[in-house]
């Protein structure tokens, strides 16, 4: 039955989903209460250079290619990929860092360089990794999280135990240099938990990078969201912008409608793609799956201080994805999620996209990217982010030994407060919540509501979890149960 189906946000999965229910014959629509789609993966252009907002590494390709399957199409109908190669660099001290390639091989020839016997060891974890992508990907992360029994399957129970060990100390039984350590640590920092609080089985994200390597999309991150929203369009989606939510109306325990910039909006069913407990705010308290004390209970991903920053020459020494790993991650983590509160020394991460986009910065000149892990819910100000600009453009400097304050032409940044006044993000969280043992698979917050007849969510905040492929899969999960249950 051909069904009015209204989607809050425009964020990955909203997209996602909105195609799956568009190709299905709905009629569907997405607001969104930006100027621009795209949710969290927005675009900034200012004098010349471009900088996604949001998300600047692409992985997993394969989901991807999935999703465009899905619709008869392929990625490169849309888009141009290329594979980084080198796939990036890891600072540890001045001039001292690690490149990571763009196949398994020569990463297992740099761990053997670096650690004698190590060579071995990557290629058995690695192997092991992707097992359990294979496992993730084909049996796992595509189910709805409706159920414990959805682990129950033959290669899934095979792999349980995994679920009670952690990456970090699977890791620090292989390998024994600090620096090969922080480097198979690092994709765990992509799902918002520390390496110590992560099932072993994760180590599907160490598949993802060294196994499937780095990838860019032509003109960023955000050619795959007008992609998207290319494929919703040629499906019949009808995008509004600037269309702020304030209400989902509920008659009779049912879903009705929507209130978009004060004004009633009908529907048949209503999914949301926004921020999961905004979304609840937006229902009248008795209406709501998940009380306050259950979100203040849970373990959420960090929120990030980022910069979008244009320098007047090219910047050396880095590649387009570059990490900065010179100061202990174990301070920085116990800043995020021990004792919440702006790390002293921090971690950082940079992405220099005119490194390979040449588009993405005026000839001769450098687009950087920089980014900052914090605790969510801190306090920001702008006194904070210029203090600790300053610190990062000075180790900056310091490491790969050159000159780069006097050639700053402008700089924007983003924070908490901006996460939770442009995306309605929960204490500003950037990535939605840590995959730790207790917030994995059916333990994370639902995808149907089970108050209200006929409202969903979607995205970070709900199966799979945090990361732009999550978030497609979400989208198609989600336009499941719709089919199956409205």
């Amino acid at each position: 039955m051909k069904q009015d189906i209204k989607i809050i946000g425009s964020g990955f999965s909203s997209m996602a989903a909105a195609c799956y229910l568009a190709k299905a014959g709905h009629h569907v629509t997405i607001f969104e209460k930006n100027d621009t789609i795209g949710g969290r993966a927005r675009q900034l252009k200012k004098n010349g250079f471009t900088f996604d907002i949001g998300p600047t590494w692409y992985w997993m390709p394969d989901v991807f290619e999935r999703f465009f399957s899905d619709f008869g199409k392929k990625p490169s109908d849309y888009y141009a990929l290329e594979k980084l190669s080198p796939a990036y660099q890891v600072y540890f001290g001045i001039a001292d860092f690690v490149t990571i390639s763009d196949n398994l091989p020569e990463i297992v020839s740099t761990f053997e360089s670096i650690e004698k016997g190590s060579g071995k060891a990557l290629e058995n974890f690695i192997a092991t990794a992707k097992s359990n992508y294979d496992v993730a990907i084909k049996d796992l992360v595509y189910n709805p999280g409706i159920s414990p029994f959805e682990l129950i399957k033959v290669k899934t129970a095979k792999k349980i135990g995994q679920f009670f060990g952690n990456i970090s100390g699977e890791i620090r039984k292989r390998f024994a240099n600090e620096k090969l350590i922080q480097i198979l640590e690092f994709p765990v920092l992509f799902l918002g938990a520390k390496p110590s609080d992560t099932p072993l089985f994760y180590s599907f994200m160490n598949y993802a990078d060294f196994g499937l390597g780095t990838w860019h999309p032509k003109d960023g991150m955000y050619s795959v969201v007008l992609a998207i929203e290319k494929l919703a369009v040629e499906l019949g989606v009808v995008i509004h912008t600037n269309s702020n939510i304030s209400k989902i109306d509920v008659l009779n325990g049912k879903a009705t409608g929507l209130t978009v910039n004060e004004k009633m909006i009908t529907a048949d069913v209503i999914l949301s793609g926004a921020d999961y407990h905004h979304t609840e705010t937006l229902l009248d308290e008795k209406f709501r799956r998940y009380s306050q004390k259950y979100w203040d209970s849970r373990t959420f991903a960090p929120s990030s201080l980022l910069f979008y920053v244009g320098f007047d020459k090219k910047v050396e020494n880095v590649k387009h994805h570059t990490l900065f790993f010179d100061v202990p991650f174990d301070q920085h983590a116990k800043d995020i999620y021990d004792d919440p509160k702006w790390p002293e020394n921090p971690l950082f991460y940079a992405s220099f996209p005119s490194k390979t986009d040449a588009d993405a910065a005026p000839e001769g000149k450098e687009a950087a990217i920089f980014l900052i892990p914090l605790a969510p819910g801190i306090e920001d100000t702008a006194e904070l982010r210029e203090q600790y600009f300053e610190k990062i453009m000075t180790r900056l400097e310091n490491l790969t030994q050159q000159s780069l304050k006097k050639n700053l032409i402008f700089k924007e940044s983003f924070c908490v407060n901006d996460f939770i006044s442009d995306y309605n993000s929960y204490k500003g969280n950037a990535y939605g919540l840590a995959n730790t043992l207790l917030q994995t698979a059916f333990l994370k917050p639902k995808l149907k509501s089970n108050k209200v007849e006929n409202l969903y969510f979607t995205g970070q905040l709900t199966v799979p979890g945090p990361g732009v492929p999550p978030a497609l899969i979400s989208g198609k999960l989600v336009s499941e149960l719709i089919e199956k249950y409205s």
